[in-house]
């Protein structure tokens, strides 16, 4: 491997790719049911800490900002559709410019001993879904006739990563979009994904391994720091496709602290 780390919080790990030119078909309720062909290469995952100022969804497909929130307990559904709905609505469309941005699909992670599949941390380059699914999902939530007109301008899809504790183990990377390539993205479709077994196919992407790919983490991310992430673009030449990853921290201590964390999906309609 010819990269070489550029900072003290740089770490050398393995990250698990898809094999070229293979679906997959993921399980999360039931991983032991997948089909996911596993291709290992050493990566170094960067610190983008020195380099936040200068990160943009145009440039790298994700951003790390400060936005401290109200919700005072994640898994009280009352809370994340109440307050934090909003809250990442709002943050959304103040980074994007957006007419107008829907949320769904909170997910609650942690590698405590006993978790369910649902809720364990994802280990492997991929993106959550592309346009199959975000355009199911405007159905969803809108009217047919807004909708309709949504699509018709641009729209996004953004994720949001939040840790509930500070992270200690089982952290999480994204590697730069613009590091990307279409032609290493392979159809990936998630059975029973977001928490619900009964739920329609998800269609999104894994990625494949070239040495172009440059990751990156937030070193000991805090409960007021959230990562915001482009999956999905309709404007085809923009930058997006941020894959990402739970990843192995070589240096995690025996007696570190479980990984709490939050994520949510977003739509940003740009019309």
């Amino acid at each position: 491997m010819s990269e070489t780390a550029t900072s003290a919080d740089d770490v050398r790990t393995t990250m698990k790719y898809v094999v070229r030119g293979e679906k997959a078909t993921f399980h999360p309720g039931a991983r032991d049911k997948s089909y996911w062909p596993v291709d290992e290469h050493e990566v170094i995952i960067h610190d983008m800490r020195p380099i936040r100022d200068q990160l943009s969804f145009d440039r790298n497909g994700f951003v790390l900002v400060d936005e401290p929130t109200s919700v005072t307990d994640f898994t009280d559904p009352g809370q994340v559709e109440t307050i934090y709905g909003p809250e990442v609505e709002a943050l959304i469309a103040r980074l994007t410019g957006a007419a107008k941005v829907v949320s769904f699909g909170p997910i609650v992670r942690t590698n405590a001993g006993g978790t369910h599949g649902h809720n364990q941390p994802a280990y492997g380059a991929h993106v959550d879904y592309g346009d199959r699914t975000v355009r199911d999902f405007t159905y969803d939530m809108l009217p047919r006739e807004e909708a309709d007109r949504r699509l018709q301008g641009r729209y996004m899809l953004i994720n949001i990563w939040r840790p509930i504790v500070r992270v200690e183990s089982a952290p999480f990377a994204v590697c730069d979009a613009s590091t990307v390539h279409r032609e290493d993205l392979f159809q990936s479709e998630v059975v029973g994904g977001l928490g619900d077994f009964k739920r329609r196919s998800l269609w999104g992407f894994n990625l494949a391994w070239t040495p172009d790919h440059r990751w990156y983490w937030a070193p000991r991310m805090e409960p007021h720091e959230v990562l915001a992430f482009k999956l999905f673009d309709s404007q085809a030449d923009a930058t997006q496709f941020t894959a990402h990853s739970a990843f192995a921290d070589p240096s995690t201590p025996a007696d570190a602290a479980p990984r709490q964390s939050v994520e949510i999906r977003t739509i940003a309609y740009m019309s």
